[in-house]
């Protein structure tokens, strides 16, 4: 069943990219294929490094964000690559 308009008290609100997500998407780290929807921030599940490769970064620009705790990760990102990656059940949040 599709969402419910009437039931959504944010859909006229102005999208933020601080804002509340509208949807989350569990993410498979790849090496070569970016996210459905580049992610406005990644929630980590259990703990570990997260390597990423940033929407205003080039493919050689990848980060590693070590040893990150379970929480939020508030960078817009583009891909969770699977080499450098031992963080789990990270999940992508967008709009």
């Amino acid at each position: 069943m599709p969402a419910i308009p009437e039931r959504d008290g944010l859909l006229s609100h102005g999208r933020e990219a601080g804002g509340p997500a509208r949807r989350a998407q569990a993410v498979t780290p790849s090496d070569t294929t970016d996210l459905n929807a580049y992610a406005k921030a990644l929630y980590v599940g259990a703990a570990g490094n997260v390597r990423v490769l940033t929407t205003g970064g080039e493919d050689a620009d990848a980060v590693t964000f070590a040893n990150h705790p379970v929480g939020w990760l508030p960078v817009q990102v583009r891909r969770v690559l699977a080499t450098g990656t031992t963080a789990g059940q990270i999940v992508a949040v967008f709009d």
